[in-house]
Formats: C-alpha cells, sequence, structure tokens
C-alpha cells in the first residue's frame, strides 16, 4: 500500500471521528446509517468499457474507505445504474439518486453528451456531480466537479512535439460533437503558434467504422502527423485499417483517447506501436505509489486495465471523500466550499489539485509513445492546468454560473 494514500486515509478517519455529533447527523441525506454516493454508469451497450472500469474503481475506493472508518463515522454505500450507453436513461437516473435513494454524490457519464443531460437535473436536485472523462472543457457550474483531461492540458503538448519532431503538416480526425469538433480548433490554434498547420478535418458520428475513403483523403493530403479524437469501439478500427493501408510509420499517428480502456493491449503489437498519446495517468506508470495500488486493485479481484478514465474517477472519489472530511459535514454547501479551499490529494499518480475559480484540476502529464504492449514516456509537464477558460469562468467571484463556454480559440 502506497504510504502516502495510508497517512491520507488514516488522517481522513481521525478527523472525521472527531467531528461534530451534530454534523454527523443534522445535514445527511442518506438511507438508514450509511452515506449513499451515486455511480451512474454505462455498464452494457457500446460504451461499456469505459463504464465496467469506472464502476469497479468506485467500488474499490468505497471500500478502502469503509475500512478506515468510513467518513464522518458512517459507511458508504454505492446505489448504481446502468444507463446502457442510452443517454436519456442519464436524466431518469439522475432523478432517481436524488430523490429516491437520497444520495448525496454522483459519479459518472462518459460522452459529452450523456453528461449535458444528468447535469442540471443534479444541480436542481443540489446533489454535487462528479464528471471525470476527458471532455471538450469550457463546464462552469459550481455544482459540478471535473477530473478529466481537456485539450487544453492534452494538445499544448502533442501539437508542438509533432511540429518539432515530425513536420509541420497536421491531419486532424475526431468524434463528431464538442469534443471532437472543439478539440480540432484548438489543434487549428496551436499548430499556427508553433508554425504549424491544419491541412484536413473530418469528424465522424461515433458508429462510424470504415474509414478507407479517409485514408485515401490522408493519402493525398500527405500530412506529417495525424492527431485523433476518436471516441468508442466503433472508431477504433481505423488503426486497424490504417496499418493495413500501408501508412504506418510514414505518418505519425496521435491520439487524445487511444489506451483509455487499453486498447494497447487489446491489438496486436503491429498496430499499435508507435501511436503517441499525452494523458495525466496509465496504468504502466513507472511509480511506487502506482504499483501499490495496481496490487492493491488486483488483489480485490479487479482485472480491467486502469487508464485515465478509470484513474480518474478514483481521484474524484477521494476528493470528495477529502472535502467532506474538511468540512466535517455532508452538507453541498459545506462540501463545495471544502473543495474551493485549495484542496488537494496525494494520488497514485501524484499530487492532484482542484481550482476553486474552474472546478477543474492540476496534475502530470505525460506524453508517451505505445512501443510492445506498454508506454515509453517521453515527456513529463508538471502541475498542468486547463487554460480553456481562463477569463471566462471564476466560481469563487460568481457561483451563480451555470453554462458551457467555448474556450476563445
Amino acid at each position: 500500500m502506497n504510504p502516502n494514500r495510508r497517512s491520507f486515509t488514516g488522517s481522513m478517519a481521525c478527523g472525521l471521528l472527531a467531528a461534530p455529533l451534530a454534523s454527523l447527523t443534522s445535514l445527511a441525506r442518506a438511507q438508514g446509517n450509511d452515506i449513499v454516493i451515486g455511480s451512474i454508469q454505462d455498464m452494457s451497450g457500446p460504451l461499456q468499457p469505459f463504464g465496467r472500469g469506472k464502476s469497479n474503481v468506485l467500488k474499490f475506493g468505497v471500500a478502502q474507505i469503509n475500512a478506515a472508518g468510513g467518513l464522518l463515522g458512517r459507511k458508504l454505500r454505492i446505489v448504481e445504474y446502468d444507463t446502457q450507453s442510452n443517454n436519456q436513461l442519464y436524466a431518469q437516473f439522475g432523478q432517481q439518486l436524488a430523490l429516491r435513494d437520497k444520495a448525496v454524490v454522483a459519479f459518472g457519464g462518459v460522452t459529452s453528451a450523456a453528461r449535458e443531460v444528468v447535469r442540471p437535473v443534479l444541480r436542481r436536485a443540489n446533489v454535487p456531480y462528479f464528471y471525470n472523462m476527458p471532455y471538450e472543457g469550457g463546464v462552469c457550474d459550481r455544482n459540478t466537479v471535473l477530473t478529466g483531461v481537456t485539450p487544453s492540458h492534452a494538445l499544448r503538448t502533442i501539437v508542438p512535439h509533432l511540429i518539432k519532431h515530425h513536420g509541420k503538416k497536421l491531419y486532424v480526425l475526431g468524434a463528431d460533437y464538442n469534443f471532437g469538433q472543439l478539440s480540432a480548433k484548438w489543434i487549428r490554434r496551436l499548430a499556427a503558434e508553433h508554425g504549424g498547420e491544419v491541412v484536413g478535418v473530418e469528424l465522424f458520428p461515433m458508429d462510424a467504422a470504415n474509414f478507407n475513403a479517409t485514408i485515401a483523403k490522408i493519402q493525398a493530403a500527405a500530412p506529417h502527423a495525424i492527431i485523433n479524437s476518436f471516441v468508442g469501439p466503433a472508431h477504433g478500427s481505423f488503426y486497424g485499417q490504417w496499418a493495413a493501408s500501408g501508412m504506418k510509420g510514414k505518418v505519425a499517428l496521435a491520439s487524445q483517447t487511444f489506451g483509455d480502456v487499453g486498447e494497447h493491449l487489446l491489438m496486436p503489437k503491429e498496430i499499435t506501436n508507435g501511436v503517441i498519446v499525452c494523458t495525466n495517468y496509465f496504468e504502466e506508470l513507472d511509480l511506487p505509489s502506482n504499483k501499490a495500488f495496481i496490487k492493491a486493485y488486483r488483489d480485490a479481484g479487479n482485472k480491467d486495465y486502469v487508464s485515465n478514465t478509470t484513474m480518474n474517477e478514483y481521484v474524484a472519489l477521494r476528493l470528495w471523500a477529502a472535502a467532506v472530511a474538511k468540512a466535517g459535514s455532508l452538507d453541498r454547501n459545506a462540501v463545495l466550499k471544502a473543495l474551493e479551499s485549495g484542496l488537494s490529494v496525494d494520488a497514485p499518480h501524484g499530487k492532484v489539485s482542484l481550482d476553486a475559480a474552474t472546478h477543474h484540476c492540476s496534475y502530470d502529464m505525460y506524453l508517451a509513445e505505445v512501443r510492445d504492449g506498454g508506454y515509453r514516456v517521453l515527456e513529463k509537464a508538471s502541475a498542468v492546468t486547463a487554460i480553456d477558460m481562463v477569463g471566462q469562468c471564476d466560481l469563487v467571484k460568481n457561483p451563480a454560473t451555470n453554462q458551457q463556454f467555448e474556450p476563445r480559440i
């Protein structure tokens, strides 16, 4: 077990047990003596590879907290719903968590569209919501905390690296919703700032799986590098088709999302070798604290690959638990105030801090290349922040803000 995490858990438990009795009873929204936390996950359907890992790590984290004495002297209990990769179910289950289950916090959601279905439901119900996926950036809502990597986290490293080491001409691929659309705008801006240019952009529906025509267009455009923001299993078909075209190795290939469900372990090495990623976490990180976490996670019976989407769910739980401990209360406003107090946690991959003004996180970012079923780190950037809302979102000055800004690109 990571000594830092043991210290955090122990000090958290001591602080909770010392909390005033009134704070343990009068402000709790829970069933019986358990504190109910909500989990809304895509446990079936095409997005289930994301949902299952997020569900597993939440259960693992809750078990850790309960083994250390719980929160405020009480056990945590997860109420989980399977949205079946159907965005319409997010509103239904969000309401059930808030009104019937009396959850004090909710975690979950894969796509941005799903987030935007459930986020207003939980805001109206005064249930804090943690969204923990890589996403396009811009959400400004005091009731929502976002632990995932935004394009401004990742692309600030990917784009200059590609231009410096591979060439100035970039081709952009992505999912055809706001994540892919805004990522393309970020790439255009960053390419121009670093002396490069975007020579093509193509965005695809989530179920697109045939990229032969696109590969022909890429060959004609002759870029030096490709950057993709693909989402979901269908888009994963691109990698095999790209390798089969004979273009692999002739044009650099980078991704904001590759490896989110362990694709580098599932696909043949001849397809994945050389793919460049930039993320805040991957299971193979060579850190003592991370190795201890993975061992404990495996010892608990979990077999799924731990990607950044999984780890960010775990970090979200730890941030919320640390805020409850600091507040000595489950009251929403008290917890939000604690979250906005410069709160940070020691995660398996290092320190994660929450920015009070934007409710986004800062953490170390790793630029890495897939190599023989693992990752070779090329660069590390420390304490990287999300800059996509600077000058637009300030929840300290304007706590009633509730919108999604488009970054000024």
